[in-house]
């Protein structure tokens, strides 16, 4: 079997807001394009100068009492998009996500089978 065919795969939902990501002591505002339980694709400014080797912070606001925190991993940039791996997230903002993809999903049940193949990779 093919690399391509083992590898799980998560459902994207779009998903356009304000993301805030960091750096050590630097700080960018980005645009969220989509995320899923595994990572998120973000569209960053052309003067964002991270380190592609580094985790980044990631804030993302649902509203004013509910944000998802996740440290990310740089996994691919093509031009101002950066694709991001979630290496952790703590349960309270994994709870908001598979919330914002239950909603955004033709299939709600989808979502318990991705949270569960990905608590199998852990």
């Amino acid at each position: 079997m093919t690399e391509h065919r083992e590898r799980r795969r998560f459902s994207r939902v779009n998903f356009s807001t304000p993301i805030t990501l960091l750096q050590g002591d630097q700080q960018w505002y980005g645009k969220l394009l989509d995320i899923s339980l595994k990572g998120v694709l973000v569209e960053m400014p052309a003067a964002a100068d991270y380190d592609m080797h580094l985790t980044l912070t990631a804030n993302i606001p649902l509203s004013d009492q509910a944000n998802i925190d996740m440290i990310l991993q740089p996994a691919h940039q093509e031009n101002e998009l950066l694709g991001l791996e979630c290496v952790s997230i703590d349960m309270e903002s994994i709870g908001h996500l598979r919330r914002l993809i239950e909603l955004n999903l033709d299939d709600p049940s989808a979502t318990e089978r991705e949270l569960t193949e990905l608590i199998a990779t852990i």
